[in-house]
């Protein structure tokens, strides 16, 4: 449900008004975030919902290795086809309260029901867990940024809750801008990292060796738009032996 939907309600969220003025709404944009990557690998996630929304919050869940859990007595096709190959668990019911966030990481509640949305946020707030509650900022002790991912590529959106439609546009925007050469060149340098560390002693050295590629003359990424990847590796090549010859003459 919308922030809005809570206007004139008891207060739910953190500020604890008593009755909803909407002031944390208010003050979503005030609010710093910490900007973080979190390792989803074999965590259980659960999400509370079966809709289109849920299946958004799955999907981007899945992408990261999440272990996930819907909670809903019904789903749209595309989670019952997931549930059916064993990509996720589906426990097909309500929700029933704290015990189902027994062993999660995270949290997403993504019902059209107001109380429900509002218990998943204080049962995982009381254990301490991640919880988002789909486009209510005030019931997300976390929110989930716009994302474009392009291989190992990933670049995060984020309006602060203010406007999840601006950041739309600029995930289009950005996607179109910083395409496959990107994302290939993250492979290529990373590939250059087990060198780096194992030959370059300190940061300032690692960090002048793949400054001075990246933003280098010929632009690698102008290179690989070109489908030049093999100058690409010959800078890579080049810059190792320049740094090799500087540590011996040090």
């Amino acid at each position: 449900m919308p922030a809005q939907a809570y206007a004139g309600k008891e207060c739910v969220c953190q500020l604890r008004r008593g009755i909803c003025d909407q002031s944390c709404v208010r003050d979503m944009l005030e609010t710093p975030f910490y900007i973080a990557c979190l390792r989803l690998s074999g965590r259980r996630c659960v999400v509370v919902g079966g809709g289109e929304v849920g299946l958004e919050k799955v999907e981007g869940l899945l992408a990261c290795d999440g272990a996930v859990t819907v909670i809903a007595p019904d789903v749209v096709g595309e989670l019952e086809e997931l549930a059916r190959e064993g990509s996720i668990a589906w426990e097909r019911r309500e929700y029933r309260g704290a015990s189902d966030l027994e062993g999660a990481f995270m949290a997403i509640a993504a019902t059209d029901s107001s109380e429900v949305n509002i218990g998943v946020f204080d049962d995982a707030e009381r254990r301490a867990m991640l919880v988002n509650v789909v486009d209510v900022p005030p019931l997300c002790n976390f929110i989930l940024p716009a994302i474009v991912r392009n291989g190992a590529l990933a670049i995060a959106i984020s309006t602060a809750g203010a406007s999840p439609a601006l950041a739309k546009r600029m995930k289009r925007e950005i996607a179109a801008l910083f395409g496959e050469p990107y994302a290939r060149l993250a492979v290529i340098l990373n590939d250059a990292r087990g060198w780096a560390k194992a030959t370059l002693p300190t940061y300032r050295e690692r960090k002048e060796f793949f400054e001075g590629i990246v933003n280098g003359e010929p632009d690698p990424v102008a290179l690989l738009r070109a489908g030049d990847e093999a100058t690409v590796h010959e800078l890579i090549a080049e810059a190792r032996r320049r740094s090799e010859r500087a540590l011996q003459s040090a």
